[in-house]
């Protein structure tokens, strides 16, 4: 590309645009690496870290080491998720809402996002190492090993690839609580399971309004694996064993009133929403809705948590 150059009566100088050339090139670029880390996964996955961090602080928060925490940990989500994409990549053509990815179009080469995911692997481990303990280092890479060998790849040999993913996808919370505790106990452990009950319906209702997509890239979901009715069944299951569990904070005093009011409404409305799928019309319409009504109430549920055990200073 050529770059093009204006004069600058002013100053007697020629300069580069940086609507154009080299400049606009390099905003490209990075906006493409930018896309392989998912951001919008990183910032659902940070929101749970806060609601991990903030049970462990007991209403005294170190909150320069919270957002050291973050932002280690974010890298490493970042990481995975280019990993992510590079081990997806064939599947990706096949998928309408995934054939423009920078690695399937080849405007980022694959060794170059590699070098990439190292990079932030890297990164966010000498963050967590440096600035938090071992213990939450550790629990980071667990989730972006199970998420990157095992998942990853496990996916396109059987559906109970999800329960796996749930697994990594609930470590978050963990790296938030061992960050500022040092240690994981019941409280974590709690709270590690809610976002596992969580995740499963919220896989489940991607794979049913993603469905042609998922069988056109040959990846074996549940809908695709044991029907549609199994899968409203296990959503339904998953959602009222969420429903049950979210409310045990509360139950053993590591969560206030307000956390136990809010977390029922969302909770039961999430339970409404299951049980509609029972009776839609259009599955695809009904599975977007629970996949966003869900999406609201892990964001409640977390920023609630937070509220109840900041509230006090």
């Amino acid at each position: 590309m050529q770059e093009r150059l204006v004069y600058n009566k002013k100053v007697d100088t020629l300069r580069i645009n940086p609507q154009t050339g080299p400049f606009k090139q390099g905003r490209n670029m990075s906006k493409k690496h930018l896309i392989l880390t998912k951001p919008g996964i990183i910032l659902g996955n940070l929101i749970t870290t806060g609601a991990g961090f903030a049970l462990a602080s007991k209403g005294d928060p170190d909150y320069r080491l919270l957002l050291l925490t973050l932002l280690g940990l974010s890298l490493i989500i970042a990481a995975a998720c280019v990993c992510n994409n590079y081990i997806d990549r064939a599947a990706d053509q096949k998928m309408e809402r995934t054939k423009n990815r920078p690695l399937v179009t080849g405007t980022i080469s694959t060794p170059n996002a590699l070098c990439f995911a190292a990079l932030l692997l890297l990164s966010g481990s000498f963050i967590l190492f440096h600035y938090t303990n071992l213990l939450a280092l550790y629990i980071a890479l667990f989730g972006f090993f199970v998420y990157v060998v095992i998942y990853s790849f496990y996916k396109y040999h059987s559906s109970h690839a999800t329960a796996i993913g749930s697994i990594a996808g609930a470590t978050p919370p963990l790296v938030g609580y061992a960050a500022l505790a040092g240690t994981i106990d019941p409280p974590a452990l709690l709270l590690y399971s809610i976002l596992v009950l969580w995740q499963m319906p919220h896989f489940y209702a991607i794979a049913v309004y993603r469905l042609k997509e998922y069988a056109a890239a040959s990846i074996p979901v549940l809908p695709l694996e044991k029907g549609m009715a199994t899968t409203k069944i296990q959503m339904l299951i998953y959602t009222i064993a969420f429903c049950i569990v979210a409310a045990l904070p509360a139950y053993y005093g590591y969560a206030g009133t307000i956390y136990f009011c809010v977390t029922a409404l969302v909770s039961l409305f999430w339970l409404y929403t299951s049980l509609k799928g029972f009776t839609a019309k259009n599955e695809t319409l009904w599975a977007r809705k629970m996949f966003f009504v869900s999406l609201f109430v892990i964001t409640a549920l977390c920023i609630t948590l937070s509220f109840d055990q900041f509230r006090a200073l």
